[in-house]
């Protein structure tokens, strides 16, 4: 049958989805419109300018951005539309791969996929037909919503399964370790601790999981059914903290035009949850321990206090003992928060972990970039272990997700993961062993001449390396940083060319694009 004899009539054609196509190559517009238009109502704009004021003028369900514009940034527009237009389904198309934007995308404009150019037909058409049929989906929920306001025993039956579903997401058991993670203890102590209004005071480097912790304690402790709230205490200054801890009234200062209900007052029967508390001045201090011991706020410019009923959960990275000590940070305070301390060991001290969090994050990071489910080699899994995660549990994610972005197949490799990675996978020394020691246990060597020993020293590295980066000569020889003729030199001559040649490495793999 031909496309004209399939063609919908005008009448079920305006009752098509409208999606929206932003990108300024006039052939990249005429492709995706070919692929979709059977389907959906379908505007094409050239310029982010153009995009808004069709945004504005139709009722788009679908917009299909690229991510570089001329005069604005992709991300940048999405995160406008998700403010002005929150109901519109968010999608980038990019033939960029940088991390950073695709971290930035999912995270601050809700893309709700990053699809990579170049893109197959069918699989564009797909995700444009799931954005649609999520936001039919949502749509269904919003009218569910209104008719159960009449109903009270279904509300409150929804209210109890919502409530079940998202106890069972932040349960301590869905947190990713293995079993026999230093974590575990932490986790125990944790859950024992829920059920009891007690103040805790969780340490940590940055990236480790507090607030997924704190998280946690909530929806295990009687208070489950009240709210959550979180607020970071390092972003803000000593008098916008007081404001949005503890609100404040019309008029009490410069831009103040409405009155303000703080959050100690929204978190009322729930949980607040201080993150960086040790980023708080003394002068805050003050004010902050005055709250916790009357049980009462004051908002700014008001000369009434408000009875609050909170449990405080607070966060730091820092030392707060030494801190007591130097006078940072007030005693008192301190023994308010901490009534009970827990300590998240840092990423490197839980290796075991690493392989849990990397199958549960590679999951969640396929399905936001619109890929299909991934595996990850031996390899570089190995090299995950190895590398000492400074930044933790997110920086793995980001290293994750920038791997997802580089793969061309279906098993990350090592040749997709960053050079910081492949760096420390190179490092032949062991902790705990002399370099003399490293050496002779490595070399199985004690005798022969020094230039003998510095031959077998250098070939055992350079057998490593390639090991390591899977025979791959151009990795090698950048972690090495040498030449690729030196590289191939060198193993001629220590007789290791042959094997690594044999191995069907760099030679008959095509190299990556983006590197």
């Amino acid at each position: 049958m031909s496309k004209s004899m399939s063609t919908p009539s005008p009448a079920s054609v305006d009752r098509l989805p409208l999606v929206l196509i932003v990108d300024d190559e006039v052939h990249s517009q005429a492709a995706i419109r070919r692929t979709i238009d059977e389907e959906f109502r379908v505007l094409t704009a050239s310029s982010i300018a153009s995009a808004r004021e069709l945004m504005t003028q139709n009722p788009v369900q679908v917009i299909l951005c690229d991510q570089r514009m001329p005069g604005g940034n992709g991300i940048d527009f999405l995160q406008e539309v998700r403010e002005h237009w929150p109901d519109c389904v968010r999608i980038v198309i990019s033939g960029y791969t940088d991390g950073e934007d695709i971290i930035q995308g999912i995270n601050e404009a809700g893309i709700f996929q990053y699809i990579l150019k170049p893109w197959l037909p069918d699989q564009l058409l797909a995700v444009v037909r799931s954005a649609v049929a999520a936001r039919l989906a949502q749509q269904d929920v919003q009218r569910l919503e209104i008719d159960l306001r009449s109903s009270p025993k279904a509300l409150q039956s929804r209210r109890r399964a919502k409530l079940r579903e998202v106890r069972q997401q932040f349960h301590f058991d869905q947190i990713e370790r293995s079993l026999d993670s230093p974590l575990n203890a932490v986790c125990d102590v944790a859950a024992k601790i829920s059920a009891y209004d007690l103040s805790v005071l969780i340490h940590g480097e940055s990236g480790t999981g507090k607030e997924l912790i704190a998280r946690a304690m909530h929806y295990a402790s009687p208070r489950l059914e009240g709210p959550f709230v979180v607020e970071n205490c390092a972003a803000l200054t000593d008098s916008l903290l007081e404001s949005e801890l503890f609100g404040h009234k019309r008029g009490s200062f410069t831009g103040a035009f409405d009155d303000h209900i703080g959050l100690f007052q929204r978190a009322s029967g729930g949980t607040l949850f201080l993150d960086e508390i040790g980023e708080t001045t003394p002068a805050f201090q003050v004010k902050l321990l005055r709250a916790l011991q009357e049980h009462e706020v004051r908002p700014v410019g008001s000369t009434r206090a408000i009875a609050v009923n909170v449990r405080i959960l607070c966060a730091t990275h820092r030392d707060l003992v030494a801190d007591v000590k130097s006078g940072r940070f007030r005693e008192d305070l301190y023994y308010r928060l901490a009534e009970v301390t827990l300590h998240l060991p840092p990423l490197r001290e839980r290796t075991s972990d690493i392989a849990p969090i990397v199958q549960q994050r590679l999951d969640s990071v396929c399905l936001a970039l619109g890929k299909p489910p991934m595996t990850i080699s031996p390899a570089a899994l190995e090299a995950l272990q190895r590398y000492p995660w400074p930044g933790n549990i997110r920086e793995l994610g980001n290293e994750l997700a920038r791997a997802v972005a580089l793969c061309e197949g279906l098993k990350l490799e090592l040749r997709d993961l960053s050079s910081k990675v492949l760096q420390a996978v190179a490092q032949p020394a062991k902790a705990g062993l002399s370099l003399d020691q490293t050496l002779s246990q490595a070399l199985g060597l004690h005798g022969g001449t020094l230039a003998q020993r510095l031959d077998a020293v250098e070939a055992t590295i350079l057998r490593d390396t390639l090991t390591r980066l899977g025979g791959n000569k151009s990795q090698a020889a950048q972690v090495l940083d040498i030449s690729r003729v030196g590289l191939r030199t060198k193993l001629a001559r220590f007789g290791l060319l042959a094997q690594f040649d044999a191995a069907a490495s760099d030679e008959s793999t095509p190299s990556h694009p983006h590197e």
